[in-house]
């Protein structure tokens, strides 16, 4: 272990061992940043890059969805209605998802609960309290909302790839120790939460080195989310029913997510257990959008061979 921690310390420039704080290195892609910051002021007021990023992805996600309805021939200013409603509920799901997983940090001091500021979101709230908060909008005002999610399918996997980049300037969302190609170094100082460093990590730490070597997950993700982004974008002129955009996103961000969430060091666990929440919904989401899909199917099938 010793050996390959050496090996990962003298691919650092000039065989240095140490980071100073603010720095963030791929050094098997030659890539070194100095001094990225996790925020900047303006006029006195702190803004952190986390949530410029993530309101980024919120904008690029709706303005994709808007454009796509656009194309369609639907009103666009359902979408705008409907944004402000899902930006709303989509935060408020994301902070009790994380809550409720993260209890024991919470109910000692539940005003903490409303300390947004101080971290603790999980976007598998916020996607599920998006999906509640279409039907029920929908229903209100008499709209289709599988024709919705499909048209927002493509923009909401877009934000979250987007969104996975305020992550990267949190040091936070990565993995257990790694020196492949894509390894991620980060001063011990910098990590958000030290308990996100595993033993295994801590094992690897270079002798007199200050930095970890790890899996960037967080890059994975928006990876793969572009991936799924992609694949919607080529298949939506190719869907056989409404919804099927949005069993397409469940299954495919389900998939990458199940895997992704194994190597993770912060997964929210279910209580008195080890099993990571997150990765047992992303394989209910996989096995429920292959088998909806796989059954509507079938009924579209039988009911065209009626027709015949």
């Amino acid at each position: 272990m010793k050996e390959e921690g050496n090996q990962a310390a003298a691919k650092r420039p000039g065989n240095e061992v140490s980071m100073n704080v603010g720095e963030i290195a791929f050094p098997n892609l030659g890539i070194y940043l100095k001094n990225v910051p996790r925020s900047f002021s303006v006029f006195g007021f702190e803004i952190a890059f986390y949530g410029l990023i993530i309101g980024i992805g919120v904008v690029s996600g709706l303005l994709t969805a808007v454009q796509i309805a656009k194309k369609t021939g639907q009103d666009q200013d359902d979408y705008w209605d409907f944004a402000i409603w899902a930006v709303i509920f989509s935060v408020i799901g994301a902070r009790i998802y994380y809550v409720i997983f993260s209890w024991d940090d919470y109910k000692d001091n539940l005003l903490s609960i409303f300390r947004l500021r101080s971290g603790g979101m999980a976007i598998y709230g916020a996607v599920i309290a998006a999906f509640i908060t279409l039907f029920v909008w929908c229903r209100i005002k008499k709209k289709n909302p599988l024709l919705m999610g499909d048209t927002a399918m493509a923009g909401l996997v877009l934000g979250q790839a987007i969104g996975r980049w305020g992550n990267f300037m949190n040091r936070e969302v990565f993995g257990d120790y790694y020196n492949g190609l894509f390894s991620m170094q980060i001063p011990v100082a910098d990590v958000r939460d030290r308990s996100d460093i595993t033993e295994n990590i801590s094992a690897h730490i270079p002798e007199g080195a200050n930095y970890i070597n790890v899996h960037p997950t967080f890059l994975y993700e928006s990876a793969w989310n572009l991936l799924v982004f992609a694949l919607l974008l080529v298949y939506r002129k190719h869907k056989r029913f409404d919804g099927e955009l949005c069993l397409l996103y469940l299954g495919g961000y389900g998939l990458g997510r199940f895997f992704i969430e194994g190597i993770r060091t912060d997964t929210l666990l279910i209580p008195g257990t080890t099993v990571p929440v997150s990765q047992v919904l992303a394989l209910a989401m996989l096995l429920f959008a292959v088998g909806a899909d796989i059954v509507i199917r079938l009924r579209l099938k039988k009911g065209s061979e009626k027709e015949k």
